[in-house]
């Protein structure tokens, strides 16, 4: 096992699992972003209450909640680790080259460290509330469901807290803007042929995913002013 550890521990080793955690991550954007999409529809949050139902109590979706964690947690970890080991390798930034990489790409560790700040507001916001305070139920066809919608309703009733979610939604565009495309040429995925349309779908999920998770908020909150029904 003395390899395995020497592999994860290398620098390579920690861009790779930074690589592959990336990647699932995204992956789990595109699911939550498609369930939480269900509020759009005009119908009191029937269906979205079902979806949250059915991924809060199916066996397989919760054991890979715990996959998403340790996913997670061993993202942040490892980003945070290399953050440090290059600032340490090169204690003098470099002299300003209008050639250089975008800002947000030299800006990784700040923009993680605010994503993560509003994780921890957004679970306990949500995943605290569902799991251990408890919801109020709703039924739907003689059955009773956790009513997540108007959870949201009432924590979207707040204008700083629309504001906090848009703005950490910026983070995540930017954030996403790079991982997404580095995530790939981490793993080797690169060569010209695909690496262009690589970069245009990148660029497409790293808009557009957070701008819907951006307006979610928004709308809800019009909702609650009763400006949008």
């Amino acid at each position: 096992m003395n390899w395995f550890t020497q592999a994860f521990s290398s620098t390579i080793g920690k861009k790779l699992v930074m690589g592959f955690t990336g990647l699932f991550l995204i992956l789990f954007l595109i699911v939550h972003c498609g369930i939480n999409c269900l509020v759009f529809l005009c119908d009191d949050g029937e269906l979205f209450n079902k979806a949250a139902h059915f991924m809060g109590t199916n066996f397989f979706i919760r054991a890979g909640e715990i996959v998403l964690f340790a996913a997670l947690i061993w993202h942040v970890v490892q980003s945070a680790i290399v953050t440090r080991t290059n600032a340490k390798a090169r204690p003098v930034g470099y002299a300003y080259n209008k050639n250089s990489s975008p800002w947000y790409s030299r800006s990784m560790g700040l923009l993680g460290t605010l994503i993560l700040m509003f994780l921890i507001i957004h679970l306990a916001h949500f995943w605290v509330q569902s799991r251990f305070v408890g919801l109020d139920s709703i039924k739907y066809q003689g059955e009773h469901y956790d009513d997540l919608y108007v959870l949201m309703m009432e924590t979207f009733s707040n204008l700083w807290v629309v504001i906090i979610y848009f703005l950490a939604m910026i983070s995540l565009s930017y954030h996403l803007l790079h991982g997404f495309q580095s995530a790939f040429q981490t793993l080797g995925i690169n060569h010209k042929k695909y690496t262009p349309f690589i970069k245009l779908l990148g660029t497409i999920y790293s808009i557009l995913i957070p701008l819907l998770f951006a307006i979610m908020p928004i709308v809800l909150y019009l909702k609650g002013l009763g400006c949008c029904q």
